[in-house]
């Protein structure tokens, strides 16, 4: 069984990534990162239930440094757009939100991690969904950063995602064959008490579930004037 560091965001692609790779290796440590984000708080603390919940040690790693770009999803960022399916231009709203090397970093520094730790991969929870207009969730991205780190690693770590081929109904389906910790989940791009419901991360979430028919498991997570309304 090979050996592994988990990235964990506590949104719903990585708690399933997560929840798959502790059945399918020895996970060391999932590690989560504060660059500045407007939900870190939000997401530091999912993704250390998550890990709490599924026994597995948690790092929280801080890079000021990547918060300095005009990112909407950045504390000094610009404001985050709401996301409408049917009215939103998926390109734009993901420039707004886009970190440049956000992805590269994290798991350039998890690598690092794991081969000081003895991990043999670093699991990341990229999908086919998000792929189509955040390129660093791609299959053409992992391939190319595993071909890199063959050099910038002796032990020549790799980096796995087991929900790579999803889109995110799939991954709600598997996650809830699997009793992923869904309860504990924060997918929304801002810093709330509970997730705002309107920006494209709260939108594809609750498309996922509702289409995959168990938004009740999450239903409570949201901001309790928007929630009745996606009955």
């Amino acid at each position: 069984m090979k050996t592994s560091i988990c990235l964990l965001s506590g949104g719903l692609d990585s708690i399933v990534a997560m929840t798959i790779a502790v059945q399918q290796t020895t996970v060391l440590l999932g590690v989560t990162f504060d660059y500045g984000q407007r939900a870190k708080k939000q997401e530091i603390d999912a993704a250390s239930r998550v890990c709490e919940y599924l026994r597995i040690p948690h790092r929280k790693i801080t890079i000021d440094w990547l918060g300095q770009t005009g990112s909407a999803i950045l504390q000094h960022g610009r404001d985050v757009p709401a996301f409408s399916f049917e009215k939103s231009d998926p390109i734009q709203t993901a420039k707004a939100v886009w970190v440049p090397n956000r992805n590269g970093v994290f798991i350039n520094i998890a690598a690092s991690l794991a081969e000081e730790m003895g991990a043999d991969v670093v699991v990341v929870g990229f999908n086919r969904e998000e792929a189509e207009t955040f390129p660093d969730n791609s299959l053409k991205f992992v391939q190319a950063i595993n071909q890199s780190l063959l050099f910038s690693t002796l032990s020549k770590v790799q980096v796995l995602s087991f929900t790579q081929d999803m889109n995110k109904k799939e991954i709600v389906v598997l996650g809830k064959q699997l009793a992923a910790p869904f309860h504990l989940l924060w997918s929304c791009y801002l810093g709330g008490d509970k997730m705002c419901g309107r920006c494209e991360s709260c939108q594809r979430c609750i498309r996922a579930f509702k289409s995959a028919g168990v938004f009740e498991v999450i239903r409570e997570r949201f901001e309790d004037e928007y929630a009745p309304s996606l009955s």
